[in-house]
């Protein structure tokens, strides 16, 4: 059975991860015969908002425990993720990933990687190990692999202008198809970035999985 580590980003899509794209992976995943760990890097969530209305709200949550509402509660801090102990590496999306896995959503192209998300990405890279970024993820993919590494984030035309001025090869991409880099084993879905319903988001989150577990 094949081992997948699952990094979230909180719970929610406007300020963690985005909860039908983790959702989603986690069914695939368990559909396709592979079992998961999710972990989550235990630190204060860049802001909360609220998802009714909007707007975000004073006060502070915890990555790790936020992340854990979708979990079930099975999670672990990022700290403890070995790659040398799974088969493939998972990201879904949700701001949360370019708020509290990187700060894309501040700095753009000047944007950096989590410093514990960073050697965790890196060591599945240079392990040659599969790696899946969903949605808003693949911005880190340039900050992970060397220049000219293949990804999508979809079409969205600032978004894929980023990817490239921060040295990845961006390459448009329907919502329910993937973008895989053979060379360097990582593969992107635009997932929400695209998609207008869940049933879309499935196809491309399920294009992806089958296709990092055949990786």
């Amino acid at each position: 059975m094949k081992k997948v580590a699952v990094i979230l980003s909180g719970c929610g899509v406007y300020d963690g991860a985005e909860i039908h794209e983790a959702v989603l992976c986690l069914l695939h995943l368990s559909r396709q015969g592979a079992s998961y760990q999710c972990f989550a890097p235990d630190k204060p969530q860049h802001h909360v908002v609220n998802h009714l209305s909007g707007e975000e709200e004073p006060g502070g949550r915890n990555v790790l425990e936020e992340s854990a509402r979708i979990a079930r509660g099975d999670i672990k801090p990022l700290s403890e993720l070995n790659a040398n102990d799974f088969d493939a590496l998972l990201l879904p999306g949700g701001f949360g990933a370019a708020k509290n896995l990187c700060d894309f959503a501040d700095k753009g192209a000047d944007a950096q990687l989590d410093p514990q998300v960073l050697r965790v990405c890196k060591d599945f890279a240079a392990a040659r190990k599969p790696a899946g970024y969903c949605c808003i993820s693949p911005v880190m993919i340039p900050r992970v692999y060397p220049a000219g590494v293949k990804g999508t984030i979809g079409t969205e035309a600032a978004v894929a202008d980023a990817f490239t001025a921060m040295g990845g090869e961006h390459i448009g991409c329907a919502v329910t198809d993937v973008v895989e880099d053979s060379h360097y084993r990582v593969i992107s879905t635009p997932a929400y970035m695209l998609a207008k319903s869940i049933t879309e988001a499935d196809t491309g989150i399920g294009k992806l999985v089958k296709r990092l577990l055949e990786m």
